[in-house]
């Protein structure tokens, strides 16, 4: 049975230290921890002040804007991937969610823009642009510090020119009255290679340990949440932990999310410096 664990906490690491460049003992460790955290939880925290607090109110305030538009418009979003495109399923009625393929680029940016609104948007594309392509660069750190705690750093370069990004953009309602809906989405894995979540500081995830406990994951408006998805379970031969989560209502406020996937477009493979007798294939 799993139990639920408010006192239980994710860990936090504080990938930009100023003491921790790559090559010193300071950069060593903080790689390791980031391993490590990786391998025990499949998620951590960490500070991520490199996105303004005022591009983050600006990018939420897009949403609001955006989950406003009409139902017809929104259908719009369609891809042939699934969940790349507007969601909505009526077992959990207080979330709908959309994605913009290549955010990192302009034209996926401008693309998406278009869709919505067809005159232009100028604001909302300059902002989802500079929030998506910002995000990307804790990503890249964040593989860059892993493959070289696993001494694969080789396989880095070809690794990032092969990924590609999706950005969801997520709406949690508050209820109806007379509505008693807590449940906001199934428990479920990311297909990623990574996530990196940021939310409006409302708070509603939580993730499972390996035990079964749910921790309650606080929000904070410095704070990102990154994500091993199950590819990168699957590239570290099952070292990494791939980390069940889910959304809970916990606040009767809107709750607005950011997730950056990433995907490799590379055939999913263990190097075989990680293959050993404790990880067989």
């Amino acid at each position: 049975m799993a139990l639920h664990s408010a006192a239980a906490k994710l860990p936090v690491v504080d990938l930009f230290d100023e003491n921790c460049k790559p090559g010193t003992a300071s950069w060593v460790s903080k790689c390791n921890d980031v391993r490590v955290a990786l391998e025990e939880y499949g998620c951590f925290l960490t500070p991520y002040h490199q996105v303004p607090s005022q591009l983050q109110d600006q990018v939420f305030n897009s949403l609001q804007q955006l989950f406003d538009l009409p139902l017809e418009t929104k259908l719009q979003n369609t891809s042939h991937k699934p969940y790349f495109g507007y969601f909505k399923h009526p077992s959990i009625p207080l979330s709908e969610s959309m994605g913009i393929d290549d955010p990192t680029s302009l034209d996926g940016t401008q693309s998406f823009t278009h869709l919505m609104w067809p005159n232009g948007n100028q604001k909302f594309c300059q902002n989802v642009h500079s929030y998506a392509k910002l995000v990307s660069q804790l990503d890249r750190m964040v593989k860059k510090m892993v493959f070289e705690s696993y001494g694969v750093e080789k396989y880095y370069e070809s690794h990032i020119d092969s990924t590609s990004y999706l950005l969801r953009l997520i709406k949690y309602r508050v209820p109806h009255e007379g509505e008693t809906i807590d449940n906001c989405g199934f428990p479920h894995t990311d297909k990623s290679f990574l996530t990196i979540l940021h939310d409006n500081q409302v708070a509603g995830l939580q993730t499972k340990t390996k035990d079964g406990n749910w921790i309650c994951v606080q929000p904070s408006g410095s704070m990102f949440i990154v994500m091993a998805g199950d590819a990168f379970l699957a590239w570290s031969n099952g070292r990494v932990h791939s980390a069940t989560h889910r959304v809970v209502k916990e606040e009767n406020k809107e709750r607005y999310c950011l997730a950056l996937f990433s995907f490799s477009g590379e055939t999913i493979e263990a190097p075989a410096e990680l293959i050993d007798e404790a990880h067989p294939l």
